[in-house]
């Protein structure tokens, strides 16, 4: 179903790209990103003559990404549009001959060594990631935390890929499992409470939440090799018996403090309370 919030525009190179959420994720319209990249008169033929040429050369892949969905056309009606997610968008990007597409063909180049080096060295993942926290404002002191709750989260799910945990959504149970006996709420839930949509919940989790989350998943990886759980159900076991001590532990926390620790604000709000403070307001 297309909404108003879930149809938005992007801007590229100052032009506008329609784009849509379908199966939580963005996809684009496909004669927009063509007409950004390559401008004329007709769009829609050299998309059509494109679509041709890269099932010619054997591209099948391609042509079974792209998809119809319903935008917003120049009359103001929602019309069937041919659109393709990210990493299709970026495969037709590259069979584009556009002196407009080299550096995005460029960028594409670096972004693929600099995965592979990643990869290879998976220090620099974790250099380049903080620099981005850094850029985006966070404090040296939650990026310090956040990276740690990255490679706590790393090590638990290479345990349940190993025990037997099969797929995404089994994952997403576990994880739910977990949060819910820590802070007596889903993911899903947590994010309504701090008013997000897509973003990251961590990355927007004060310095006590982020610790009671790795707290619950450093001990539900503990649980998971001191018993040896195998299989989904044994795990999920282990996933609520450690998102249960993190729960105690925020229990505790809050007898003491006499405060809640589960908090609505968001990085967004938080940053704007900063720099008003750098800016010599008030809070």
């Amino acid at each position: 179903m297309i909404t108003e919030k879930s149809t938005k525009l992007a801007v590229f190179e100052g032009q506008r790209i329609r784009k849509t959420l379908h199966e939580g994720e963005w996809w684009f319209s496909t004669i927009d990103v063509v007409e950004v990249l390559v401008g004329g008169e007709r769009p829609r033929k050299y998309w059509n003559d494109l679509k041709n040429k890269l099932l010619a050369e054997g591209y099948i892949e391609v042509s079974e990404n792209i998809g119809q969905l319903k935008m917003p056309s120049p009359d103001g009606k929602m019309r069937l549009t041919d659109c393709a997610n990210t990493e299709t968008i970026f495969r037709i990007i590259q069979s584009i001959p556009s002196p407009k597409v080299e550096p995005l063909k460029r960028w594409l180049a670096r972004v693929g060594k600099e995965r592979i080096d990643e990869i290879e060295n998976p220090e620099l993942a974790m250099a380049r990631m903080q620099e981005l926290y850094e850029k985006k404002g966070y404090p040296k002191e939650w990026i310090d935390k956040r990276l740690r709750g990255i490679a706590v989260r790393q090590d638990l799910t290479d345990e349940w890929n190993d025990r037997g945990a099969k797929d995404s959504l089994e994952f997403a149970i576990l994880t739910n499992e977990i949060m819910h006996g820590t802070f007596d709420l889903k993911v899903e839930e947590y994010k309504q409470v701090k008013g997000l949509e897509r973003e990251n919940l961590r990355d927007h989790m004060t310095d006590i939440e982020l610790i009671l989350t790795m707290l619950g998943e450093a001990t539900t990886t503990e649980l998971h090799r001191d018993r040896d759980s195998q299989g989904f159900d044994p795990l999920k076991k282990d996933a609520q018996d450690g998102g249960a001590v993190a729960g105690r532990t925020r229990k505790d926390i809050e007898t003491q403090t006499g405060k809640p620790v589960i908090s609505g604000d968001n990085f967004k709000q938080l940053d704007a309370r900063r720099q008003k403070k750098l800016n010599g307001g008030e809070e």
